[in-house]
């Protein structure tokens, strides 16, 4: 097994490995694993001692910031307060100034009294107590050994819990599913309660175990849950739930929050009462022995047990899993189940959880039911895509602003101030968004916030957040004076143009300041001064960006001057002749006009967003690194090429942008993609773009779609979607149903199949 061990952040300490409680389906008691018998029952000093010993040792090597530390058993109350106040006050000194260490434990509550919550509360242990319900549900299982009930002394453990000097050590809830029970009555029952989260756990169970179903449904655990859910959702999801929570992260792109699902490798070691070092215990389920390693605290250390191929086994994401499971697309959110729920006598753990058809139905059902609040508005609404793009530049500015404010650079700080000055009106802050939402603003704050943070580069930043704040101020018609840098001769002035200030090599600082319907530059290095009497029209030594467009076609910045402008794969071209410029509007509405004829949803839209034309030196239409609204254009040789280029540039800067503000997809990388239209195989990344990028552009010219149902159909098996990549592609498909109607539907539809 290859890859770098992954170091243990959590250890579960059994410090007593008896039970005052004979639950009929605790995996320690009942199941197939009776190593107990043998354990002495209560944790050693000397246990206790190398422990501590090992999570110092383990936690200082791995360079870890913090350890949890679970107190386990049996029951640990049993352990005594005067045996956990050993545990308690070794492990707390061992990482001391090491690491922070997060001590909790796991009780069935019964024993829990003001003197062990004093204790608790001393060292910051929280409490986690098992309930399972109301009386009847709770009953099923947790009884005395006489058969009587343990309800009454659970709640009182509860009521304690939630008095206020006990309440910040409340950890939760955990409920053991039995489907007889009625889930709402389970449900409501545990958050009447008030607990700051519930855990649903699946009864531990195998293929040769397996889980009971008295109505015969392979869904019934399923079922059981969704009903849960939907009363969890009724009822405004006042109590977090850690199962739906989950689920909920990873439909979205996001980690699983729990060892039974998801594809995270486990960092989890048990030591028992007689310091034996084991896998999790849940595999007392399997058969007797699965969790043993053979190693313990007094010999080895922690590192041992994460090279043990059983460990190892569960730190392998997906390649760990069974082959049914890497196939299966909601693998991502349910990682197969449960390692142990895995186990078959016949081939081991090589196989989907005993509970699969119950966790697909799961994740399938609050996909389903979440789709709508979990979707990101940025999907549907090319506005909000657009907001959220100047969010992002908001972001890495204020990122950037972290790091360089940071240096006590006299240009950063001067430039802030001012932009802060800017934004004290309503017109100047909309000037400065008009500025920092242009599509190059996202260059340079890319490339500033990955350079090396050097006088020359921090200089660099300095000053174009300078020209940027002097450009808002300029627009807004404000009373300000902003000192600005020029380098090479030329000051220029994002979204309004350069002015010659001086010989190509000169560099020097000058101050600008708004006047009528341009501005002044003034300054010892701007020699007498220069007006430029207006930003929008030629004057001396003074270039406007242009525009272009008109005639049907939307009017767009043709920007041939911005220094952030060469972020295409291509070069820029340099700035264009009076008539270079009048023809790329001459070119730009023929070309509209098929977009607008063929495709007027998709024309109209690019219409909407589309900020800036970027004149490259070659063809065809190109993506680059800027924010949404940039094309960068090449030589075409007629209206139809310059059409589908402008269309597929298009589409490929609006995944682009989507794909910055939302996560569309996950572990991207893990599974690969043959592609009708390309022979190699693709990650899932490549497989969504090109896709998405082929439908807008085959619905102008319809052999694009030659394939795509059938990457579409893949697409929408893959385990990396999640809710906004599904209502992508469920906007391609409703995209070419109402794209193929009109006179050539049916050549469109054939070329679909």
């Amino acid at each position: 097994m290859t890859g770098p061990l992954v170091p243990f952040r959590e250890v579960v300490l059994k410090v007593h490995s008896r039970c005052d409680l004979a639950c009929d389906h605790c995996y320690i008691y009942e199941h197939a694993d009776q190593s107990w018998r043998t354990r002495p029952k209560s944790i050693s000093d000397e246990a206790i001692s190398w422990t501590a010993r090992r999570l110092a040792e383990h936690a200082s090597e791995h360079a870890l910031d913090s350890m949890s530390v679970i107190l386990h058993g049996g029951e640990p109350l049993l352990a005594g307060p005067a045996r956990l106040r050993r545990v308690c006050e070794e492990l707390t000194s061992a990482l001391d100034g090491i690491a922070e260490l997060d001590l909790r434990i796991h009780t069935n509550g019964v024993q829990l009294s003001p003197r062990y919550l004093d204790l608790f509360d001393e060292f910051g242990v929280r409490v986690g107590i098992s309930l399972d319900g109301d009386r009847a549900a709770n009953d099923r299982h947790r009884l005395f050994a006489n058969g009587r009930t343990s309800h009454p002394q659970v709640l009182r453990a509860v009521e304690l819990l939630r008095q206020d000097r006990y309440r910040h050590l409340d950890l939760g809830l955990l409920c053991t599913i039995d489907i007889r029970n009625d889930p709402v009555a389970v449900f409501d029952a545990l958050a009447s309660l008030g607990p700051p989260r519930v855990d649903f756990l699946l009864p531990h169970a195998t293929w040769d175990e397996p889980p009971p179903r008295p109505n015969g449904s392979h869904t019934a655990y399923a079922d059981w849950l969704l009903a849960v859910y939907d009363r969890w959702t009724e009822r405004g999801q006042e109590v977090p739930v850690r199962l739906f929570a989950s689920v909920l992260s990873t439909l979205s792109g996001g980690p699983s929050l729990t060892e039974s699902l998801g594809l995270a490798p486990t960092d989890l070691v048990v030591i028992e009462t007689d310091g034996q070092l084991e896998q999790v215990d849940s595999l007392k389920s399997a058969y007797e022995g699965a969790a043993a390693t053979g190693f313990d605290v007094f010999r080895n250390s922690f590192d041992d047990v994460a090279a043990h191929p059983g460990v190892r086994s569960r730190q392998l994401g997906l390649a760990g899993v069974s082959e049914t499971c890497r196939s299966c697309p909601v693998v991502r959110s349910c990682g197969g189940g449960l390692y142990t729920h895995r186990y078959r006598s016949s081939n081991d753990f090589d196989n989907p959880s005993v509970y699969c058809a119950d966790l697909a139905a799961l994740v399938r059902g609050i996909e389903e039911r979440a789709a709508v609040s979990l979707g990101s508005a940025v999907v549907d609404d090319p506005a909000e895509l657009v907001a959220a793009g100047l969010d992002v530049n908001r972001t890495l500015l204020a990122g950037l602003h972290t790091r360089l404010g940071a240096r006590d650079h006299d240009g950063w700080r001067e430039a802030w101030g001012l932009a802060a000055e800017v934004e004290r009106t309503e017109q100047g802050a909309a000037a400065l968004d008009e500025v920092l939402a242009h599509p190059f603003a996202r260059t340079w704050l890319r490339g500033a916030r990955s350079a090396p943070d050097d006088l020359v580069h921090v200089d660099r930043a300095a000053g174009r957040l300078a020209v940027s704040v002097a450009a808002a101020a300029v627009r807004a018609r404000l009373a300000l004076t902003v000192p600005v840098r020029f380098t090479d001769g030329v000051l220029f002035l994002p979204t309004l143009g350069e002015l010659r200030l001086g010989a190509p090599g000169e560099r020097g600082r000058v101050l600008v300041r708004p006047e009528g319907e341009g501005f002044l530059v003034l300054g010892a290095d701007a020699g007498a001064g220069r007006r430029v009497s207006s930003t929008t029209a030629d004057g001396p030594d003074w270039l406007p960006l242009r525009r272009t467009g008109g005639d049907g076609a939307p009017v767009l910045v043709l920007d041939d001057l911005d220094p952030n402008r060469q972020c295409f794969d291509a070069p820029a071209l340099p700035r264009l002749t009076a008539r270079e410029a009048e023809d790329w509007g001459t070119r730009l509405a023929p070309a509209w006009k098929l977009l607008r004829e063929r495709v007027p949803g998709q024309a109209a839209e690019a219409a909407e967003v589309l900020v800036t034309l970027t004149p490259l030196a070659t063809g065809p239409t190109r993506a680059g690194r800027h924010g949404y609204g940039a094309l960068g254009i090449g030589a075409d040789d007629g209206d139809e090429e310059l059409a589908l280029a402008l269309l597929r540039g298009f589409r490929r800067t609006k995944f682009q942008a989507l794909v910055e503000v939302t996560d569309l997809f996950a572990s991207d990388g893990a599974w690969n993609y043959r592609l009708p239209w390309n022979p190699e195989s693709v990650p899932f990344s490549r497989a969504l773009s090109e896709t998405f990028e082929r439908v807008g552009a085959g619905l102008f010219a319809p052999t694009l779609l030659t394939g795509v149902r059938q990457a579409l159909d893949a697409i929408e098996s893959a385990p990396e979607l999640t809710i906004d990549g599904a209502r992508i592609l469920g906007g391609l498909r409703k995209e070419i149903i109402e794209g193929v109607r009109g006179a050539s539907g049916k050549e469109r539809l054939q070329d679909l199949s």
